[in-house]
């Protein structure tokens, strides 16, 4: 046996796939194919997301999904040994309809879709190859996915005016004159422009992916959990209207440059965390549970009688896989044609 084969073995016997119960090991197998696969088809979407979490403030929080994700399947990693993985052929549906959003995308030149679809691709193949058994079990994580697409540009020109509207409200409250047009804010000392990158909209959209996180690992009410996302909407655009207005208020008497100054300082992630210090201290006194118990338990899913009737769709592994295997080719095709640069 050379030294390759020995430290081979070892790492089956010792390393991680040795910790994986058996009925496991074929299951995961097919999912990473599957995901080299769709990782490989939508590769142009995942760099381009790649770069917008890293180069884009407003999408920098997006980093820690990835950690979120694998710490929410740790916390039910002693659950998920005490169920059997299965595939589900009704999967495929899911799976083609997130390479039809994906090709959407691609054929429209909406990257919005296309990343959506990308992500969306990696779920379903969850759903395909691992059941609708575990998907549920795993609810909270494979939904924290879909906060990888990075959205909420959309919101900016109506996060500007409500911006607007706070500040100028605010400003004639505090006795100073000025009108405002739009998103322009004239005032004695000088125009204030509730700039795009002033709308607020890094902080909102981070907000909320926390808030989505706490609310279904912190609260069991469902009520509770909808003020909850509430407070995390509401809070940060109030918010930063009055930081729009805190600004404009220093500038009257201190002048514009040091307001300028004060407002650089303040807006950033400092800001957020003030932000979230304000919701999460309003919310921690009415927390359920621990994150730990978030989800189904084991025993829940076993009096589910509708996850027996649909697991009762099965169908044959080597389906499951070939058919995804296809689906992957016949969009690889349909996309050289549906691009925008290929006509």
């Amino acid at each position: 046996m050379t030294q390759l084969e020995a430290r081979l073995k070892n790492w089956r016997e010792d390393g991680l796939i040795a910790h994986l119960p058996q009925v496991w090991r074929m299951p995961l197998a097919r999912l990473a194919l599957s995901w080299l696969g769709i990782f490989a088809l939508t590769a142009q979407q995942w760099g381009d997301m790649l770069h917008q979490w890293w180069n884009i403030d407003t999408y920098n929080h997006i980093l820690l999904v990835p950690l979120v994700v694998v710490w929410l399947i740790a916390l039910r990693a002693e659950g998920l040994k005490q169920l059997a993985p299965t595939h589900w052929l009704p999967g495929l549906g899911f799976l083609g309809t997130a390479f039809a959003l994906w090709l959407a995308g691609i054929a429209l030149d909406i990257n919005l879709l296309a990343q959506a679809g990308a992500v969306g691709a990696l779920q379903a193949s969850i759903l395909l190859f691992l059941g609708p058994r575990i998907v549920a079990f795993l609810m909270l994580p494979v939904g924290m996915m879909t906060f990888l697409v990075p959205f909420g540009d959309e919101i900016i020109p109506f996060l500007q005016g409500i911006t607007a509207e706070i500040a100028i409200a605010l400003t004639m409250w505090s006795g100073i004159e000025a009108t405002v047009e739009d998103i322009y804010i004239n005032t004695p000392v000088g125009l204030f422009i509730v700039a795009e990158e002033c709308s607020g909209v890094k902080f909102l959209i981070a907000m909320v992916t926390l808030g989505v996180l706490v609310a279904f690992t912190s609260f069991d009410s469902w009520k509770r959990r909808a003020l909850f996302m509430g407070a995390c909407v509401l809070v940060p655009i109030i918010a930063n209207g009055i930081r729009a207005w805190g600004t404009i208020y220093i500038a009257q008497s201190q002048g514009v440059e040091f307001a300028a100054g004060f407002d650089h300082i303040v807006y950033g992630w400092v800001f957020f965390a003030i932000v979230m210090a304000i919701v999460l201290g309003g919310a921690i006194p009415f927390f359920e549970r621990e994150p730990e118990s978030a989800g189904y338990s084991v025993q829940e899913l076993q009096t589910m009688s509708w996850l027996s009737k649909l697991e009762g769709n099965a169908g044959s592994a080597n389906t499951a896989m070939l058919a995804s295997l296809g689906l992957l080719l016949l969009f690889a095709l349909a996309a050289i044609y549906a691009s925008p640069a290929t006509g």
